[in-house]
């Protein structure tokens, strides 16, 4: 193992130099807090990235991480890099080229926004403890007050991750009008218990070390560096997984690497805690990082389900919430619940839980940047498209650049008949939705909403890569995120042979809608009962490769076995259609034998 590979982090591009490209925009006071503190003036500090167009229907509003700041990308090839190079540039994810990118620094922060470490007007000496109080909501504001004095009064998009999540749930709900749509990236509505315990260790840290002075370090010969390094090597434990740690540092568990420092090297992992702790002490200030700590661990965006469902009400915009399989620092459970509210709310929501054993840090790596980044791509795609929908040469232009043109539709006969039993402008859930087909054919006949779960993870993806509301969820585990009543119809097509929990899914089904649409492949049907005889599975699934020991299905029904389930339910089948796939015909006569696909409308 190197040493770049031991030392290689989330951290590797940032650095203490002067941002060469940064603006300053200044707000001269009084600046009211809400946590009842005074600023004499405001400074922001920004940084912007390509152009913004004569609409000003273009701006995307990237919000940073805790330790981030307003360099968000290389705005050259001389210049450094920047925390999210990854994905915001010229034709990046976030396309430079297309949006005009705006990231400023936090207030609080030490990298040219107002904070502990700037000069107060009053005093002509850096705050330091003197620094008011903040609260998420206070950055939020700050950052409001820039765009406005930009000229920007409605965002296209705004994107943030961990505390950048935070910021973004805050603004969704306190400026509902000015944006079209957020993403928040690895985040909830409010800090884990957990979490909140290793923020408090590492203020203490910090707070105890002898060289803080009480926070005014300023014109001391040393301040707390070594507080301020332990509160950050506590971060990175918080930031990886422990699949990412093993990988990491297991092969060379016990050499640590000689480090200039008074810190503990014995073994791999301590080396690199040091290193990032010593690193860190460049760049950071510890006033600041007990100022954004604090206002970080303050924010609660409700701690019940009601409060969630009451802020999110109070949003206008489309969601997409990202979170990673191994982040403990924001749980996958955390984003649920803001899932589950926007849902219950009746809010355009889409959700992904992206499969990673990077831990918190994923959003910031390139491992699973092709999903993460796809999904906020493609989110920002068709948020543009949906900007200003009369303007026919704007929709060319994005379609244009985004992609190839998409292929001619296949017949589906299924499909086809599914839409004929859908009236008109209804809502629909479509449970696993797969690609997206069905959706989008709604979508396009203009129904007033329609949303789709799925449960793998690429074919979320497409979905969203379709401009559409998709959640992941496992229909095994029941719908309690929809309410009673909420759609007109719920539609199961060729997924009820793959479900384990019929009798929870199908009861769900006329919970959620009016009617349950489901289609399903009958083994009744003449050539599956002949493939039996011969001695051979039935082959259900049409797809190349697919056999009786790799197939998703888990039930083998026939169309009696159906109608009989019903019966003994008190389901109602309203209607039913027969089809014969392999010819693309609708079977009239003897449905048993003649049809490997039934349709059937279900209600109580």
């Amino acid at each position: 193992m190197s040493t770049n590979d031991l030392f290689d982090s989330s951290d590797s591009v940032r650095s203490g130099r002067p941002l060469a490209h940064v603006k300053t925009a200044v707000f001269p006071g009084p600046v009211t807090l809400t946590t009842g503190g005074v600023l004499p003036e405001l400074q922001v500090a920004y940084e912007t990235y390509g152009e913004l167009s004569p609409h000003k229907d273009n701006a995307v509003l990237i919000f940073h991480a805790l330790s981030g700041d307003s360099h968000v990308a290389a705005h050259d090839d001389q210049d450094d890099p920047g925390w999210w190079d990854l994905l915001v540039g010229p034709g990046k994810y976030v396309d430079t080229n297309r949006y005009f990118v705006i990231c400023a620094n936090v207030l609080g922060g030490c990298r040219g926004t107002t904070g502990p470490d700037s000069i107060n007007p009053k005093t002509g000496h850096k705050y330091g403890v003197d620094f008011p109080p903040i609260s998420v909501t206070d950055i939020v504001d700050s950052q409001r007050m820039l765009l406005q004095s930009l000229g920007i009064e409605r965002l296209l998009a705004i994107i943030g991750g961990s505390l950048g999540g935070l910021m973004a749930l805050e603004w969704g709900a306190r400026y509902p009008e000015s944006v079209a749509g957020i993403a928040a990236i690895a985040t909830g509505a409010r800090m884990t218990t957990q979490a909140l315990a290793f923020d408090i260790v590492a203020r203490n840290a910090i707070i105890s070390d002898p060289n803080f002075h009480g926070g005014q370090y300023y014109d001391k010969a040393e301040g707390p560096s070594v507080g301020l390094a332990i509160a950050r090597m506590l971060g990175h434990i918080t930031y990886l997984s422990q699949e990412s740690m093993n990988r990491k540092f297991n092969a060379n568990r016990n050499v640590g690497r000689k480090l200039d420092t008074t810190f503990e090297t014995k073994f791999s992992v301590g080396s690199y805690l040091a290193y990032q702790g010593g690193k860190f002490v460049e760049r950071f200030d510890a006033n600041s990082y007990l100022t954004l700590t604090l206002a970080l661990d303050a924010f609660d965006w409700g701690a019940t389900r009601e409060l969630l469902v009451s802020n999110m009400r109070r949003s206008m915009c489309r969601w997409l919430f990202a979170s990673f399989s191994s982040d403990w620092l924001f749980p996958t459970f955390q984003a649920r619940e803001l899932v589950d509210a926007a849902i219950k709310a009746d809010k355009r929501v889409s959700y992904c839980t992206i499969k990673s054993d990077c831990g918190h840090d994923a959003f910031l790596l390139e491992n699973e940047l092709p999903t993460y980044g796809g999904l906020i791509g493609s989110f920002l795609h068709n948020l543009s498209l949906d900007w200003r929908p009369h303007d026919s040469e704007r929709r060319q232009m994005l379609n244009d650049s985004y992609g190839k043109p998409s292929k001619p539709r296949k017949v589906r006969l299924d499909y086809d008949s599914i839409l004929a039993l859908v009236p008109p402008m209804t809502k629909v859930l479509d449970l696993g939705c797969g690609k997206g087909d069905l959706l989008m054919r709604l979508k396009e006949r203009g129904h007033e909403r329609v949303v789709g779960v799925e449960v793998e993870e690429q074919l979320v993806l497409k979905c969203v890569e379709k401009g559409l509301d998709v959640v992941q969820l496992d229909l095994n585990d029941g719908l309690r995120s929809f309410s009673d009543h909420q759609f007109d119809f719920v539609v199961l097509s060729k997924t009820l042979q793959t479900i384990r929990n019929v009798e929870l899914v199908l009861n769900e089904m006329l919970r959620i809608g009016t009617r349950a649409i489901v289609s399903f492949p009958n083994l009744g049907y003449k050539k599956y009962r002949k493939q039996l005889q011969e001695g051979h599975a039935p082959q259900t699934d049409p797809r190349p490769g697919v056999t009786w020991y790799n197939t998703n299905d888990v039930r083998f029904l026939t169309l009696s076995d159906f109608e009989e389930f019903c019966e003994h339910k008190g389901y109602k089948i309203f209607r039913k259609v027969a089809l014969d796939a392999e010819t693309g015909e609708i079977v009239d006569d003897n449905h048993t034998d003649n049809a490997d696909v039934v349709i059937a409308v279900l209600g109580r």
